[in-house]
């Protein structure tokens, strides 16, 4: 292994900070991390590292990201270094705007090429986004393994692309295993996502009732759109709610609405609890500690993100998934429906389900007890909650 002593610190466009990054010490094993552009892709490359460095923690890690993208503050702030590259998603229609994407393509590529060289690291994990397809490139380039983690039911560009060449690919859904972007891929594991390990240790217990207001006798629905919250689903709820007060001795409401609408939301609740003093609601822009309320939750009224999903089923609740349908890839609603299938979630299409639809499943699902101790089984039996530490532990394997 190389030691700092032997980096070249004169890497162009590199600050002095991302410079330090480089400069670390001689470990058992060195890993170099890739994925960004979004939550979805980040997150789970955080997951893998803070469980390598709980297996082992000589393990050398540094991430390479987007300059100027999410990944460059949320990963520092998680205790990790991180290296920039230049990186733009390619149009999906050839124009002119093609040109300026394939030079910042190429830039990212030469940077990636001298990390690889500086750094020499044993093993490259990609997450997905178009940031990791330089890295990962680079990486194979170089003749160092490269491993992928794919978040969905759907396979992403740059994952099904590189696949092929992966020493192991690692998926969160079964479904996706049956992807052509597979066919020649050596080692395939369904590890599910890798989440943190409090989502699923926080107990249930009176505590967390009292500290939201709410009663440990009624079943207690969880809306949540994201931590930015979702217009769709905000709305959907709020118009249900004179239905839902009908049953305020039987359910409550913990509401994540987001920023943008959480005063607005607040206030219908609050009209509504005039009305009935017994429906009772803890309404938040959003829950720091979200495995609070995992650990109350009966249901779920929410999105289909990947990292939704495995959190969803690493805790055993069963959803009602309303996709987001405009994302590249309809990962959303691919990931919703591989859910349902297994009978741990109930799919509502947004813009095509009425108010009463929504009711009805709710409380059909959530109040008919054989129904819910069904669906609270499939959604155990779906959920992955080592997940993070079984990719660690392969990585580690192979690198």
């Amino acid at each position: 292994m190389v030691t700092s002593k032997h980096y070249d610190t004169n890497i162009s466009e590199t600050s002095r900070h991302d410079t330090a990054a480089l400069q670390h010490i001689e470990t058992s094993k060195s890993v170099v991390i890739a994925g960004g552009g979004t939550g979805g892709h980040i997150y789970p490359a955080i997951g893998i590292a803070q469980a390598l460095q709980r297996l082992d923690d000589t393990v050398d890690i540094v991430f390479v990201g987007g300059a100027g993208k999410l990944e460059s503050t949320l990963v520092p702030k998680h205790g990790f270094h991180f290296l920039p590259i230049s990186v733009a998603g390619f149009p999906r229609r050839i124009t002119l705007e093609w040109f300026p994407v394939i030079w910042k393509a190429f830039r990212g590529l030469t940077q990636s090429l001298q990390y690889m060289t500086q750094l020499k690291p044993d093993i490259v994990i990609g997450t997905g986004g178009y940031v990791s397809g330089p890295v990962l490139f680079a990486a194979l380039l170089r003749r160092i393994p490269i491993v992928i983690q794919e978040q969905n039911a759907s396979v992403g560009l740059t994952n099904g692309v590189l696949a092929r060449w992966a020493k192991a690919v690692y998926l969160a859904m079964a479904s996706a295993r049956e992807n052509n972007a597979f066919r020649h891929t050596r080692h395939i594991e369904v590890t599910g996502n890798p989440i943190r390990p409090a989502i699923t240790e926080f107990p249930r217990c009176n505590e967390t009732y009292q500290k939201f207001g709410l009663s440990p006798d009624l079943k207690t629905v969880f809306v949540m759109g994201g931590s930015q919250g979702a217009r769709a689903i905000n709305e959907a709820v709020v118009t249900a709610l004179p239905h839902l007060r009908k049953f305020a001795g039987q359910i409550q409401i913990v509401h994540q609405t987001g920023a943008a609408e959480a005063a607005t939301v607040q206030s219908e609740y609050e009209r509504h609890t005039k009305l009935d003093t017994k429906f009772l609601h803890c309404v938040r822009p959003f829950f720091d500690t979200v495995e609070q309320i995992y650990s109350i939750a009966d249901i779920m009224i929410c999105r289909a993100g990947g990292m939704t999903v495995a959190e969803v089923t690493a805790c055993g609740i069963p959803a009602i998934f309303i996709p987001l349908p405009s994302q590249t890839g309809n990962d959303q609603v691919l990931n919703a429906h591989s859910v349902a299938k297994e009978g741990a979630a109930v799919v509502l299409e947004q813009g095509k389900f009425t108010v009463n639809t929504l009711v009805e499943k709710l409380t059909s699902t959530l109040l008919d007890r054989d129904t819910h101790e069904r669906m609270v089984t499939a959604s155990r039996a779906l959920g992955k909650p080592h997940a993070s530490d079984d990719i660690a532990k392969s990585i580690l394997s192979h690198a």
